[in-house]
């Protein structure tokens, strides 16, 4: 495997260690040195994070095991890692064929043989991978779940020596996750076909209900293994919208000008139509959906991966399994459907631990958007609820005046302090009692049922509360409606605000069918039952927050800043020469730490965190000739 010999116990080991310990421990004692010193030597990494090595022990003695961790915790070695140590091949299973050559590009880089098969291959090509298989010159193999439930797939396994079964973004099996795709429920075959052979899932979003759909389709008898869902580098800002366009770009200018970023969008036309506004602000962009030709859509993403400084604007059809370490930020510029998708898509900022936003402007028209989507969609009246829910949940965690993280956590079931790295936690909002203006809404709405055959829009009836003679109302007659006037106790953005809440509480629906007009739902709660509504109070302030949190950015030295902005530029030129995004040679806090720690011999080099093995051979003389060249200018 590449120079790695499988399963050798590692010489740093010796005998009389093995005898002090007891039978029953020498397996796993054996397992965890062997992990980690693959870990030093491959990866170029010190010391595992949280649970990893648990993972890996248990996967390598057999089990199956179901791990939950948040994007950029790790997930990745949990496999990669038993896929070397065990005897034959790791099978991952990814969804994300237009990232695998990337992956397989990144694990060819530290000096792994790897290998995918997809529709992007010649049959040329595709012959070759798998002589390379039945050759056993293959320890890590990626295939897309359609590509492997072929029967030629199949019988192409049958030969191999199978290390294990990865099972990537496995939330995916879940008809209630954000993400499905009936194929990962034809995975319960590996079970039949394979019942000896490990099989680990893997996810970065699950609720409890998801989970136990993963363990009950994909494992037997797995293990349990979820870390914190806390992303303490991410700082969490939602406002309401207003000029989303011009809050977006105030946004970047002031806060990531020249940084790398995402921003998601609702609709396909949305998202071209802020990427061509964001590059005649002089922003550079691109728009990426479904819409647009394969071709096109991965040589917009291969640039998003290569170049520094790049936004990319885009629906929910970009981002699963992006590995770019340095997307300083995500925006959305509307709504998520649910805090699983919230989570999922912030989560691609920061993947290098270093600070990172996650901003989000929304508005009535976002709730009112969301909620026609369940409605029109064709699922039964279950599904309805649980995507009504999940909505709800989303706009609750938008309206909210408490920690948005603390927020997040408890939906994934897990308890926290403030964290005092949010908008919120920052700069506390305050909350106003809307229960009296809510009961004036409704009344507003029976009354214009009364006193018509038609309906009519949200701006219509604040229009009446806000007594505005406009043409329409005069027209209508409606100046004469009782409640006309009655409603200046709150301004238009506070009467949108309590609309939002009210319609995602199901007391009033937008009509699409009438062009948005307003009916009522179930009120009954709130006039019989002396239900309570609170809406933050109205803030046009507009926010520059600083970071707080647990993770403190790396602040180098002027001298130290030169030295890694040379040793960036010497990085790009590999990458190009080798055509491959930059961070798959270094990322930026490996650099970063080379800048600080200046090593003059490779022994140091090798000391510094994603420096390994292979790396070190194929980069070291020029590290170290780079830092003494430095010096001596």
């Amino acid at each position: 495997m590449g120079g790695y010999d499988k399963m050798i116990p590692p010489s740093g080991l010796p005998d009389a260690c093995c005898r002090a310990v007891p039978l029953f421990c020498r397996k796993e004692l054996f397992l965890s040195s062997r992990a980690l010193e693959i870990l030093n030597r491959v990866f170029g990494l010190r010391s595992f994070r949280g649970f990893q090595e648990d993972v890996i022990d248990y996967v390598c003695q057999g089990g199956d095991a179901l791990v939950l961790m948040p994007t950029g915790g790790g997930k990745s070695l949990c496999y990669q890692i038993p896929a070397l140590m065990r005897s034959g091949v790791g099978v991952v299973i990814s969804p994300l064929i237009a990232l695998m050559a990337d992956q397989v590009a990144s694990l060819e880089e530290v000096g792994v043989r790897a290998a995918f098969l997809n529709s992007t291959l010649s049959q040329a090509e595709t012959n070759e991978v798998k002589r390379r298989l039945i050759d056993d010159e293959v320890d890590l193999l990626y295939i897309a779940p359609e590509r492997l439930m072929t029967p030629s797939t199949m019988e192409l396994l049958e030969h191999l020596d199978i290390a294990l079964f990865a099972i990537d973004e496995a939330h995916c099996v879940s008809m209630w996750g954000h993400d499905f795709r009936p194929v990962y429920g034809q995975m319960s075959v590996l079970r039949d076909k394979w019942p000896t052979v490990p099989r680990i899932a893997l996810t970065a979003t699950a609720d409890l209900n998801t989970r136990q759909e993963i363990c009950d389709k994909l494992l037997t008898e797995p293990q349990q293994f979820v870390a914190s869902f806390d992303r303490p580098n991410i700082r969490y800002r939602i406002e309401e919208k207003r000029d989303a366009n011009k809050q977006l770009v105030r946004f970047i200018d002031q806060e990531h000008p020249n940084e790398c970023g995402i921003v998601y969008c609702l609709s396909r036309d949305k998202t071209e139509k802020i990427a061509d506004m964001l590059c005649e602000e002089g922003i550079p962009a691109m728009a990426y959906h479904a819409g647009l030709p394969a071709e096109l859509r991965r040589a917009r993403q291969e640039r998003f991966l290569r170049e520094d400084g790049m936004v990319m604007v885009a629906t929910i059809a970009f981002g699963m399994g992006i590995d770019k370490p340095d997307v300083r930020f995500v925006a959305h510029v509307d709504m998520p459907k649910s805090i699983e998708n919230y989570f999922q898509e912030t989560g691609r900022a920061g993947r290098d631990g270093e600070p990172a936003d996650a901003w989000m402007c929304y508005g009535l028209q976002d709730v009112i958007n969301q909620t026609h989507m369940i409605e029109r969609s064709q699922a039964d009246d279950v599904y309805k609820r649980r995507s009504t829910t999940k909505l709800e949940a989303m706009l609750a965690l938008a309206e909210t005046v408490n920690c948005r993280r603390q927020m997040i956590l408890e939906y994934f079931g897990e308890t926290s302090e403030p964290c005092d790295n949010c908008d919120n936690c920052l700069e506390p909002p305050r909350m106003q009692d809307a229960t009296i203006p809510a009961k004036k809404l409704v009344s507003t709405i029976y009354r214009l049922k009364q006193h018509s055959d038609k309906a009519f829009g949200a701006r219509h009836v604040f229009d009446i509360l806000l007594g505005v003679a406009s043409e329409k109302v005069l027209l209508n007659g409606h100046e004469t409606i009782s409640t006309f006037g009655i409603g200046k106790e709150l301004d238009i953005d506070g009467w949108r605000r309590l609309l939002r809440q009210m319609i995602a509480g199901g007391m009033i629906f937008a009509d699409a069918d009438k062009f948005n007009a307003l009916v009522l739902g179930d009120v009954h709660g709130l006039l019989k039952e002396d239900q309570t509504i609170r809406i933050r109070q109205t803030s046009k302030k507009t926010r520059r927050l600083h970071h707080g949190g647990t993770k403190a950015e790396v602040v180098l030295g002027e001298d130290d800043q030169r030295l890694f902005e040379r040793l960036r530029g010497w990085r790009r030129y590999k990458a190009a020469e080798a055509d491959k995004p930059p961070y798959l040679i270094f990322p930026d806090a490996t650099l970063k730490a080379i800048a600080q720690e200046r090593p003059r011999t490779l022994g140091y080099l090798s000391t510094i965190s994603g420096v390994g093995e292979a790396k070190l051979d194929h980069y070291g003389e020029e590290i170290i000739q780079l830092v003494q060249a430095y010096e001596a200018d």
